[in-house]
């Protein structure tokens, strides 16, 4: 099996977080950053639309017994990006994209414990392809607005709502628990944290 990887994502070992995460997996699951987890039973994935949500992730499950680097290799996770793949050595996760569809139209990124057959994919619950960041991917480097035009509205139950100048429409970036550094570092009420 496999799981999906979309935007940034983490990919951990799920024997590693049973044997070296501070509280084993109950602890994990109390940690869980946001609703885009999935587990395929080898592993588990979670995305983020911002390099630094990712970092901030990433030293949490260091600070919890975790490791991702060493000697140069992924050790107990790795970050796969879903345009470039792994962004370190792994010597123990492969990843490719697959058609959804004959025709090749509709293609998501996975990501498979090396030696596994993909098979399928595991995907967060309710995900479906038509409106995912496998159909509509965007990418903008950093961690201020998505694009040019964009203003910053605030900081909402762990969104960045931005609105489009060109359209009108709002958007939004999904954040790891992060406020938007327009909002003063303070965050809204009902925003946990």
């Amino acid at each position: 099996m496999a799981v999906l990887v979309e935007a940034i994502s983490v990919v951990l070992r799920l024997e590693a977080v049973e044997a070296r995460f501070a509280g084993g997996l109950d602890a994990f699951d109390a940690i869980v950053p946001n609703a885009t987890g999935c587990s395929d039973g080898e592993l588990i994935r979670f995305g983020f639309m911002v390099p630094a949500d990712v970092e901030a992730f990433v030293k949490s499950l260091e600070g919890a017994g975790l490791r991702y680097l060493g000697d140069g290799m992924a050790q107990d996770m790795v970050v796969v990006d879903q345009q470039r793949g792994s962004l370190s050595a792994c010597d123990w996760l492969d990843a490719g994209r697959v058609d959804l569809d004959p025709a090749g139209r509709e293609q998501v990124t996975i990501a498979w414990l090396k030696g596994s057959e993909p098979g399928g994919f595991a995907a967060p619950d309710g995900w479906q392809y038509a409106g995912s960041l496998s159909q509509t991917f965007g990418f903008a480097p950093g961690t201020e607005a998505p694009r040019p035009g964009l203003q910053f509205l605030r900081h909402q139950d762990g969104i960045d709502v931005y609105l489009d100048r060109l359209s009108g429409k709002e958007v939004y970036v999904g954040r790891y628990d992060q406020p938007h550094p327009q909002n003063d570092g303070r965050r809204p009420e009902g925003t946990g944290g």
